[in-house]
């Protein structure tokens, strides 16, 4: 009898143990229902979020003023000046109640005595060497156009001796009779070596334009 109580026990014990492995137990396909049935998260969009318009900003400033140009100068010409003309700065006008003598000044008329009879004269284009200036004085300007502001030119006929001075010399034409005289008055203390004509000093005939202008740069 006490060993059939053993085997009750025995038996007892095994079929406890069996239920509890069993509890334990969970098949594969629980496990997977579990993971398909787990809630989706659903993300809403969010709305657009348009940029504020800046506000306009309210200023006192004026608006700017447009730039002054001065206006377009005609570019100076540079003149030419020959050894022929002469240049003197611009005066002041002289004090007034001033008078000028006119009489103080005579002006030649055409040509004025000559070499004598039997002296030859050569025109200077047919010379072996033309006259070449030594000394040439400088004219005086008229007070008067200068202080008009005038300009002008005289051509003086003159002719130079075998000495190389200068003889007859007188106002071919002029821009203003008012020139003449100085311009005639100037050429005649100018000093040249002669011209030649086979190895010698000759006679020669010359003319030179005598230009007057009024330089106003201090």
């Amino acid at each position: 009898m006490r060993r059939d109580l053993i085997i009750g026990i025995l038996v007892s014990f095994a079929l406890h143990g069996g239920l509890a492995w069993i509890g334990e137990y969970k098949p594969a396909s629980d496990v997977k229902k579990v993971v398909d049935d787990a809630p989706t998260i659903q993300l809403m969009e969010m709305p657009k979020v348009e940029p504020d318009e800046p506000e306009p900003v309210e200023t006192n400033e004026a608006p700017p003023k447009p730039a002054d140009f001065a206006p377009p100068m005609q570019t100076d010409v540079p003149q030419i000046i020959t050894d022929t003309s002469f240049v003197q700065k611009l005066q002041p006008p002289p004090p007034e109640g001033l008078t000028i003598n006119r009489g103080a000044i005579t002006i030649p008329q055409g040509q004025v005595g000559g070499l004598g009879k039997g002296i030859e004269v050569f025109d200077i284009s047919k010379l072996d060497q033309q006259p070449v200036a030594r000394f040439q004085a400088r004219p005086q300007y008229p007070f008067e156009m200068r202080r008009a502001g005038i300009a002008g030119e005289v051509l003086v006929d003159f002719i130079v001796d075998s000495n190389g001075d200068v003889r007859n010399a007188y106002a071919v034409r002029s821009s203003q009779r008012e020139f003449e005289a100085a311009a005639v008055q100037a050429v005649s203390k100018w000093k040249f070596r002669p011209g030649k004509k086979g190895g010698r000093n000759v006679n020669t005939h010359m003319q030179v334009p005598i230009v007057f202008t009024l330089n106003e740069e201090s």
